[in-house]
């Protein structure tokens, strides 16, 4: 297919390409295989074939690879499948503000978290969001900072709670809030135990761990805190963001250990369940961070959202500088 200039393509796009033609691109992709395609879509292959050919003519490239096996993306197929399903999720999400406008709402807010984020800060948050008038209507999903903000890129989310990210996003904007300290949590019956001597790296390795997944930033960083105390990092019992998982765990376990930041143990010692060891550790947790993506930063419910957090972070114990 001859190569065409971005003009006639930009023009092609605006004046031919129809939604349900992103449709059924992701629809082949999720397939790769115009008979699974067709069934879906109750149609014929011929037609599914016909339908491929119009939108990779509306590109002015191929879009996938046809063989035995099946169907693949080439590159530029992957690009557009990539932008698909942004416009279709803001689609989505456009059909859905509407509605929550049509209830009598004041608009929608997607709003994602990592499983550490402080009761404190999360109620502050939802406070403010259920409290705009006309009110918000209000979705909440979890998830670790890489996923969040890979939501955000996908326009799947508005803005987030996590910790600061190091990836390239530059279509979100990062506000860091405050740091937390780290802190080694047990079994509240085993505190006294497990404190006693000086802070050993080693002896520490030969617990039962309760660890992030694998290659995740702070899977990384606490490899890396165990290399460099000269130990190899430990084999997990589990590995998990969610804290409820971890108390469970921490307070059935014997030998379980954990860190986390010291505001959420606060908050979880109250049941006591669990409890920090008495070592103090001399580092800080990447800063918690108020993510939003940037064409909506500027808007009072995200400002107001961010002027919210910082000011209740100012109150919380065991705050370290931002």
């Amino acid at each position: 297919m001859p190569a065409r200039d971005p003009a006639a393509i930009h023009h092609a796009i605006v004046s031919r390409l129809k939604m349900r033609q992103l449709a059924l691109l992701q629809t082949i992709d999720r397939h790769r295989t115009l008979n699974r395609v067709a069934a879906e879509m109750r149609l014929s292959q011929p037609a599914i074939t016909k339908a491929l050919h119009e939108i990779e003519d509306i590109f002015g490239a191929a879009l996938f690879e046809r063989s035995s096996r099946g169907l693949k993306p080439t590159p530029a197929g992957a690009a557009v499948l990539l932008h698909a399903q942004r416009w279709l999720a803001d689609l989505e999400s456009t059909s859905k503000v509407l509605a929550a406008i049509d209830a009598g709402h004041g608009g929608r807010v997607r709003l994602g978290m990592t499983t550490q984020v402080p009761q404190q800060l999360l109620s502050a948050a939802l406070k403010h969001l259920l409290g705009q008038m006309p009110r918000l209507s209000v979705f909440v999903s979890e998830g670790t900072t890489d996923q969040l903000v890979g939501r955000m890129v996908e326009h799947e989310l508005d803005c987030a709670i996590g910790r600061s990210y190091e990836g390239d996003a530059q279509d979100i904007v990062q506000e860091p809030i405050y740091e937390q300290e780290p802190c080694l949590v047990v079994a509240a019956r085993n505190q006294k135990r497990l404190s006693r001597g000086a802070l050993d790296w080693g002896r520490l390795a030969q617990l039962d761990w309760i660890l992030p997944p694998p290659n995740t930033p702070m899977r990384r960083m606490y490899n890396t805190i165990f290399v460099t105390a000269g130990v190899q990092p430990p084999l997990p019992i589990m590995e998990t963001i969610s804290v409820r998982s971890m108390e469970t765990v921490l307070g059935s376990e014997p030998n379980a250990i954990a860190i986390l930041p010291r505001d959420v143990v606060d908050e979880l010692f109250k049941d006591g369940r669990i409890a920090p060891l008495h070592h103090r550790l001399q580092w800080t947790l990447p800063p918690v961070t108020f993510f939003c993506v940037r064409q909506l930063a500027q808007r009072p419910q995200m400002r107001g959202l961010a002027d919210v957090l910082r000011e209740t972070a100012k109150r919380m114990p065991h705050r370290l500088a931002g």
